[in-house]
């Protein structure tokens, strides 16, 4: 397709790999940081070396900490910036994205999470500041790292209208990069902002010496909790098995690319969330979502008992081993309601 122009809103290592990704797809690309020193070392050496190291963008990328130079004239604007900080970009936004616009702006959510006192997911959180615009989500097993040397990743777009999916879809693909399109936008967000507590818990298991075997069944039974909350929100049982599902969580709970695995090993090695994060360097979506997990949990009567488990570790100063046993000695359960004798 021809070029378009495209606004990446963050910075990290997931806006600086989608921007080296949609700038050698042959489109002009502007990356926006609320940072003026990071514009600078952008600038000075095309890359983000704290955030992603290694990682080179084309000499055609420009950057600003400018937010009207990021969004006017735009075709699309990926937003990439973490969930506690989506909504205040939003409104930074919104004065440069005006109902004059004679088509609506295209913006593609790439965070990750739900807002902790609205409980609303990230496109909710973006329609509520500016309702007239197209919004999509793009989700899937994705590490920025991996993305940004080039190595085969295969992500969903959802969005309401399909042909806006199908623009989308036509921007972001390339021979690496395989994009699927979903109408289940609600299932997509759901999952992408769960599988974070369930990732926490995975890596507590791994810092606590647990074994596989308890991983495993913590990524299983953390995908059955999953959909039985995303259904019970509205969203579809096969967005759950698919690749914003059950996809993105087993990468997240495996690679040592994840930073709530990585902090989770750390929690259950004995250290607090503050501590983890601090040693991860990163913004650790889990520990944001985790309580906004349970508040849905409990407002739409679902049973969430590894959720539970998490924000007990994290914010009841429960020892992991007690949350363990708690999990295996809960009554017993048939593994899947829907089949009978």
């Amino acid at each position: 397709m021809d070029n378009q122009q495209i606004g990446v809103i963050g910075a990290g290592s997931w806006g600086i790999a989608l921007a080296y990704l949609l700038a050698n797809n042959g489109h002009d690309v502007t990356v926006w940081s609320r940072s003026e020193s990071t514009v600078e070392k952008l600038k000075n050496y095309h890359g983000n070396e704290d955030k992603l190291p290694g990682v080179k963008l084309p000499e055609s990328v420009e950057y600003t900490s400018d937010m009207k130079a990021a969004v006017e004239n735009k075709d699309i604007l990926v937003l990439v910036v973490p969930s506690a900080h989506l909504r205040e970009t939003v409104k930074l936004m919104k004065p440069f994205i005006t109902g004059d616009d004679e088509h609506k702006k295209i913006i593609v959510n790439c965070t990750k999470g739900i807002e902790d006192d609205t409980l609303m997911v990230m496109s909710d959180v973006i329609l509520d500041e500016i309702p007239g615009c197209d919004v999509c989500v793009l989700s899937g097993p994705s590490h920025a790292e991996e993305v940004g040397k080039g190595l085969p990743t295969s992500i969903v777009v959802g969005a309401f209208e399909k042909d806006i999916a199908r623009y989308v879809q036509n921007v972001f693909m390339n021979n690496v990069f395989r994009v699927y399109i979903s109408p289940d936008m609600l299932g997509i967000e759901i999952g992408a902002a769960l599988k974070n507590v369930i990732a926490l818990a995975a890596g507590m298991a791994d810092g606590y010496g647990l074994g596989d075997n308890a991983k495993a069944a913590l990524i299983t039974r953390g995908i059955a909790e999953i959909g039985r909350l995303g259904m019970a929100m509205g969203g579809k049982f096969e967005t759950f098995s698919g690749l914003s599902g059950i996809g993105d969580l087993v990468v997240t709970c495996a690679s040592m690319h994840s930073r709530n695995r990585r902090a989770g090993i750390l929690i259950g090695q004995g250290k607090t969330y503050q501590e983890a994060m601090d040693e991860v360097h990163m913004v650790v979506e889990g520990v944001y979502s985790a309580k906004a997990a349970l508040k849905l949990a409990q407002k739409y009567e679902v049973e969430m008992p590894i959720v539970q488990a998490v924000n007990d570790i994290l914010f009841n100063n429960k020892a992991p081993g007690d949350a363990l046993n708690d999990l295996m000695l809960r009554d017993k359960k048939i593994e899947n309601n829907s089949l009978d004798w």
